[in-house]
């Protein structure tokens, strides 16, 4: 995330001075490229790992200081929420065994990562998006205690005006709205870096660009949230709409979210992405103003341009293009955002070596992309390939389409070879990692696809809650064998062990759907629906969506039973049999909790609300189906205790 000594620029001045420094920043990087001063003779790869903390019923564990604190290893630093960490690889010379080493680095640094986590009773998962991750998990006393997250979540919130919105289809739809950025702490991904040689800045930058689609439809991993099958790729919806800040007074006002693929082709330099970006968005943070860039650059000296590397920090392109300093050299680079984290340590190398492979194989006519592909279609074909994921189909160059298979298989596995081959990486390293890619295409199997399977199938016998902890226990069981995602099968219903990872509280076990009435319903109404619906208890919202009642089909035979003409036109309302003020709990209380409660108040059903409002309901009927699966359970141990006497 970058410079922690950050802050919301408060006053005129403030605004003045960095300002400026961007500006001069930009002319030192403009004098930098004239002079020809960028590194030229060597190219360096680097990663970034983001990955989740889980406790033992595979939800977000809120440890990521504390095992920061336990790591002491400059290597890792924090993430936008408590539940994440980062591990920044060395950078490493793109040949030979660069590959393997950096996968044995990786391999070592999240070892220790595992070690700390599991002293804490936790795991790590390398994952798009954790499935179990809640609404809950991405309150304000989640976030990351630091200056510069607080100051960018209250400055996007200023100048969006309000909350954030989401509204994502694909099997399923979410439509939420939620009141800080957290949204984006959902997402984690394996970005990757490469050293671009600056003569060659343009034509690099463009065919990333162009592929970027494809290579996002290898490697999705990211398709559910909140119990939702939506994109292939989610984070990719997940993370435009966090950073968009149209203000929602004003909609009209600024048309685009931070998170940008791009207008159009990159025509002469790597300035015009910048100057675009300061020209088109607001500042957002600032920092104290520690150099004068063009006064280095008279003295001789490499100026860091912290200014314009901070503007640049909060733009969150998927292709996002970077300055350095090596060893005192100034050198520019691209960092590939898209790239999903996991499934499995050996999938992220295959994405990150497919990818390389893919940039230095690229095509000697790729000049010509700005008349043989349109801008536009490269645009809509990432937008697909998120969307569908291998299931996509492509406008490719020259007026070419292309399902995603088959280009990845027939044109673009071959060119990422060549690619990786110019750069003497090592045969069997390139064999190994492009056998992954060509594996997920033979099977039909990313990790989206495993993922959307292997909830489909759960569900089907399962609550979603219950089958987003089967799927991530599932995940993190074949994460742990480290075989590549093609090659999983789908999880049972029983891989999350104990019952109380799937029914502790009352937040695993309410239904989500709901049907409710209104006092002034005609109690027809309330009648047919659980009548239709097969349910035995309506609760009963004001216009706030506030639960004021509960009816029970108890309620209603005693109803009809005193007023037995059935054939006069009956104009009884909800108000007149409901039980007003009905007692509620709340998502985290406990299931046990909750039985009592019923217990005590000679209750069969349990509005569950937040701040009033209505968000599941937990019937005597949920315990019927729990207790189902206890006693499963019990004779299951008891099967295995006999056994082991034998």
């Amino acid at each position: 995330m970058g410079d922690l000594n950050v802050f919301i620029v408060e006053s005129k001045e403030q605004r003045k001075e960095f300002i400026g420094a961007i500006l001069k920043d930009m002319r030192a990087l403009d004098a930098m490229l004239a002079k020809d001063l960028f590194e030229k003779d060597i190219i360096r790869i680097g990663a970034e790992q983001e990955f989740c903390f889980i406790d033992k019923r595979y939800r977000p564990a809120m440890i990521g200081m504390d095992v920061l604190e336990d790591l002491d290893d400059e290597h890792f630093t924090t993430e936008l929420a408590k539940f994440n960490l980062e591990a920044n690889l060395d950078p490493l010379v793109f040949e030979g065994d660069g590959l393997s080493k950096m996968e044995n680095q990786l391999r070592n640094l999240l070892d220790k990562a595992v070690e700390k986590a599991k002293k804490r009773g936790c795991s790590i998962l390398l994952t798009g998006i954790l499935p179990t991750v809640q609404k809950a998990d991405l309150e304000f006393e989640n976030i990351t205690p630091y200056d510069r997250y607080r100051a960018l979540n209250q400055s996007m919130i200023r100048q969006r005006g309000g909350d954030f919105e989401f509204n994502i289809k694909g099997t399923d739809e979410l439509v939420t709205k939620h009141n800080t950025m957290l949204f984006e702490a959902c997402n984690t991904s394996f970005q990757v870096h490469l050293q671009i040689h600056p003569d060659q800045f343009v034509d690099k930058y463009n065919w990333a660009q162009a592929i970027a689609g494809p290579v996002l439809a290898a490697c999705s991993n990211s398709s559910l949230l909140f119990g939702r099958r939506l994109w292939d790729e989610t984070r990719i919806a997940v993370f435009e709409q966090t950073v968009d800040l149209r203000n929602v007074n004003n909609p009209e006002r600024e048309t685009k979210s931070r998170v940008d693929f791009g207008n159009d082709w990159l025509d002469e330099s790597i300035t015009e992405i910048f100057k675009y970006d300061i020209a088109f968005y607001k500042l957002l943070l600032a920092s104290e103003v520690q150099e004068d860039a063009i006064e280095r650059l008279k003295k001789g000296e490499i100026p860091k341009l912290k200014a314009l590397s901070l503007f640049n920090g909060t733009i969150y392109k998927w292709n996002r293009p970077c300055y350095g300093i090596t060893n005192g050299k100034p050198h520019l680079r691209i960092e590939n955002r898209y790239i999903p984290a996991g499934p499995t340590i050996i999938d992220e190398m295959a994405n990150m070596a497919f990818w390389l492979g893919l940039m230095e194989g690229m095509p000697e006519d790729i000049a010509e992309i700005k008349n043989d592909l349109d801008f536009d279609h490269a645009k809509s074909n990432f937008i697909r390939a998120a969307q569908g994921g291998l299931s996509a189909q492509f406008k490719w160059r020259n007026g070419e389409r292309h399902t995603a298979q088959d280009l990845l298989h027939y044109i673009l596995l071959p060119m990422s070879r060549k690619g990786l081959e110019s750069r003497g990486i090592n045969k069997a390293d390139i064999d190994r990692y492009l056998g992954v890619i060509e594996g997920r295409i033979n099977n039909h199997q990313t990790g989206s696809i495993w993922t959307n399977q292997a909830f489909t199938k759960i569900k089907k016998s399962s609550s979603r809650e219950e089958a987003v902890v089967e799927v991530t226990a599932g995940m993190l069981k074949r994460q742990n064998t480290g075989q590549p995602v093609h090659t999983w099968s789908l999880p049972a219903k029983s891989e999350s062990g104990s019952w109380a990872n799937k029914y502790k509280y009352v937040r695993q076990v309410m239904r989500t759907e709901l049907y409710t009435v209104q006092e002034e319903d005609l109690l027809e109404l309330a009648t047919n629906v659980m009548n239709w619906r097969s349910i035995n208890h309506i609760p009963v919202e004001n216009d706030h969506g506030e639960v004021v009642g509960i009816i029970s089909s108890a309620d209603i035979l005693k109803y009809y039973c005193k007023n037995h003409d059935f054939e006069e036109e009956n104009h009884a309302t909800v108000n007149d049999i409901m039980i007003s003020n009905p007692v509620t709990v709340s998502g985290a209380t406990t299931t046990i909790e909750a039985l009592k409660l019923m217990k005590r108040s000679n209750i069969g059903c349990l509005p569950v609300v937040k701040n009033k409002k209505l968000i599941g309901i937990l019937t005597e009927h949920d315990f019927v189906y729990m207790a189902e699966y206890f006693l499963e359970e019990l004779m299951h141990i008891e099967a295995t205790e006999e056994s082991s006497k034998n």
